[in-house]
């Protein structure tokens, strides 16, 4: 059992610890156990409890677990080490989460890669990471058979979206949307490419024998980090299990406190209770926010699992289709990001659905604006809070309190176990008093172990056991923190990080394009949206949707710029550094003119 204690940190104030809910404790204790021993412990407690509910079909904890120890099986067969990357390119479904634990119980390394991810993009991350297996959706298959020949994977396992449809529904998919959505592609039968279910079917259902501690590595999280090329942030089983307890004790009674380790069943030995109190009555989350984000893989997945709770799976965010989803199935709690609650806020036809069941949400991945969460939490009567956290920290770090003083615009206070301070911008040696801007630190044992292969960009970003954000802010005399401005020029566009130097990039590949410059601004409903500005080549000419097609081919969706404008020059520094901040100030004004 290992356990945390923030009070002894040198010379740090604290006060945050006054304002935090009466259930939340300052210490929290944490399992010494890999976090796949989450779902042994679940399906020991719990077998015949539903998990997952995929469009109406339901697996148990038992059946999550077996599918999860065969996966893992399957992968040792076939040559899988301890520490060999596997990439998990799927949506929000049940092969997500059968792949995610299976890995993790083979030995295995997750890496996290977006169904939204362009060519380009996958290739990188696949070679970065040196993953030699992928677990694709169907849909994307011609995206890996295409960038295949570049990367060092070795095994392409195949998964179709209807595996886990209930009968009627598969059906009526086949014959009326499996082609004509891209689903059914030719997938070519030979060594190192094989269906998910087959797979799954011809595993024995034992789990292989792999020794894993809490200080190996997980996950491998891309983010973009100081400059804007992706690069894996390394969480930790430690990590993931830390985040996972630290989120559970602040949203869900009974509090994950005075935990204890519990043995592995297969080896030996019955789970111990690993919360306090029997806790029978599961909730019911909503799977809506995407697991291959950090965010949703903490908040929804790992906290669900590791309380025996169940969550409802939606492969991606539609407004009507979650409006039935929670008439229908009732969750309790919906972790979600602005622009879900902004969808559902602004549906016309809202008033018809009974939003009733939901009892609490966390917002993150961007800043929630007080109209938006005052609105929503009127027509559901649940508690919406603004959280804060970062892929280096698993990734939640603060959080407003669900019941207490809820403070609009900040991100609230750190969480149990979680230090922050505001350091001085110039060294980042100096702690700042309360209302002083600066940069924000986070301390904890949800901080990564560190950037893969990146020891120069670790050494960035973790000096002393802080996590430096890059993150402007400050803190107020109750320890509430409040960011001013964003991590150096990253764009939050519907939850998504976009780094401008993902934009721009592909776009200098345009014949037309002399220089250009991404900038993130403000928008109702994604919360930013992507404008470039461009300067053409002597004599050249484009039009915006020339330009914005461009994008299409090279970027994922939510990184493809809404807006383009063409200058004769962009405003720069004497070193020749463009000038983003700005544009963006000129692109206020202008909006302020107008509305004027």
């Amino acid at each position: 059992m290992a356990s945390t204690d923030a009070a002894t940190n040198q010379g740090l104030d604290r006060p945050w610890f006054a304002y935090y809910d009466p259930w939340v404790q300052t210490r929290l204790e944490y399992p010494d156990i890999p976090l796949h021993r989450f779902l042994s412990i679940s399906a020991q407690k719990y077998p015949d409890r539903t998990a997952i509910i995929f469009f109406g079909t339901k697996l148990t904890y038992r059946a999550l677990d077996e599918a999860a120890t065969r996966f893992a099986a399957a992968l040792t067969e076939r040559g899988l080490a301890k520490g060999d990357r596997v990439s998990l390119f799927l949506p929000n479904c049940p092969q997500m989460v059968i792949a995610y634990y299976g890995t993790l119980r083979a030995g295995g390394l997750a890496v996290s890669t977006s169904p939204l991810y362009s060519t380009r993009e996958l290739e990188h991350q696949l070679n970065d990471s040196g993953a030699e297996t992928i677990v694709v959706l169907s849909k994307l298959y011609p995206l890996v058979r295409e960038i295949a020949p570049k990367t060092g994977l070795k095994r392409i396992i195949v998964t179709n979206i209807k595996e886990y449809f209930p009968p009627m529904l598969r059906l009526l998919f086949t014959l009326l949307k499996e082609k004509q959505q891209g689903h059914r592609p030719a997938v070519e039968r030979r060594p190192g490419t094989e269906w998910f279910s087959e797979m799954l079917a011809s595993a024995p259902a034992k789990a292989p024998v792999t020794t894993v501690g809490s200080d190996d590595p997980a996950l491998l999280q891309y983010t973009g980090g100081t400059t804007g090329l992706a690069k894996g942030a390394m969480l930790t089983h430690r990590n993931l299990v830390a985040n996972t307890i630290q989120t559970g004790a602040w949203l869900v009674k009974p509090v994950l406190s005075h935990a204890e380790a519990c043995p592995e069943p297969s080896r030996g030995g019955p789970a111990q209770n690993f919360t306090e109190g029997e806790n029978s009555e599961a909730e019911v989350f909503l799977g809506a926010i995407p697991f291959f984000h950090v965010y949703g893989m903490t908040v929804v997945m790992n906290l669900c699992i590791s309380l025996g709770h169940t969550m409802v799976l939606l492969p991606q965010f539609k407004t009507q289709e979650v409006l039935d989803t929670i008439a229908k199935y009732r969750p309790t709690l919906f972790p979600g990001v602005p622009t879900m609650y902004v969808a559902i806020n602004n549906y016309p036809e809202v008033g018809r659905y009974n939003l009733r069941s939901i009892k609490a949400c966390l917002s993150g991945a961007a800043p929630l604006p007080l109209e938006v969460a005052n609105r929503f939490e009127a027509l559901t009567g649940a508690r919406l809070v603004e959280g804060y956290g970062l892929t280096e920290a698993s990734p939640v770090t603060h959080a407003n309190p669900l019941f207490g003083d809820r403070k609009a615009g900040t991100i609230g206070l750190p969480l149990p176990d979680t230090d922050a301070k505001i350091v001085d911008l110039e060294t980042g040696e100096r702690t700042l008093p309360p209302r002083e801007i600066g940069e924000v630190a986070v301390k904890g044992p949800q901080v990564m172990a560190g950037y893969w292969n990146q020891p120069g960009e670790t050494a960035m970003v973790l000096r002393d056991g802080w996590l430096y954000t890059g993150d402007i802010g400050y803190m107020d005399e109750q320890g509430y923190f409040t960011i001013v401005d964003r991590k150096k020029e990253m764009i939050i566009a519907g939850g998504f990080n976009v780094y401008p130097r993902e934009v721009e990039e592909p776009l200098y590949e345009h014949p037309s394009i002399k220089e250009v410059v991404a900038v993130g601004l403000p928008d109702p409903y994604r919360g930013e949206t992507v404008k470039v500005y461009i300067v053409l080549k002597e004599g050249e000419r484009a039009t915006e949707q020339e330009i914005i097609d461009f994008c299409k081919q090279r970027m994922a969706k939510h990184k493809v710029p809404t807006l383009v404008e063409f200058r004769q020059e962009l405003p720069k520094t004497l070193v020749g550094k463009v000038l983003r901040r700005t544009l963006r100030e000129e692109e206020m004004t202008k909006r302020k003119s107008r509305a004027a």
